[in-house]
C-alpha cells in the first residue's frame, strides 16, 4: 500500500479509469453479440438500431483512448461485413 497521498489518488484514480474501461470494452463486446444474432434471425431493425449504436460506442472509445483507433476500425469493418451479409 502506498504512504504517499498523491500515490494514493493516483491508484484510487487508476481504479475508476479501469472499471470505466472494462465497462466500455464489455458493452462493446455485448453490442457485437446483439448486431450477430439480429443478424441471424434476420431481424434488419434490431440489426439497424444495434449496428449504429455499437458504431458510435467504437468511436467514442477510440477518442477517448480506451481502445486504439486502429482496433476500431477493425471492429467497424467486421460490423459493416455483417451488415452487407444480412442484407
Amino acid at each position: 500500500m502506498a504512504n504517499i497521498e498523491q500515490q494514493k489518488r493516483r491508484i484510487r484514480r487508476s481504479r475508476v479509469q479501469r472499471e470505466r474501461n472494462l465497462n466500455y470494452r464489455s458493452s462493446i463486446k455485448t453490442l457485437f453479440r446483439r448486431v450477430s444474432a439480429a443478424a441471424e434471425a434476420g431481424d434488419a431493425d434490431a440489426l439497424a438500431t444495434s449496428s449504429r449504436e455499437l458504431e458510435q460506442l467504437l468511436d467514442r472509445s477510440a477518442a477517448r483512448g480506451i481502445i486504439h483507433r486502429n482496433s476500431a476500425a477493425r471492429k467497424k469493418r467486421r460490423l459493416s461485413q455483417i451488415q452487407a451479409e444480412a442484407s
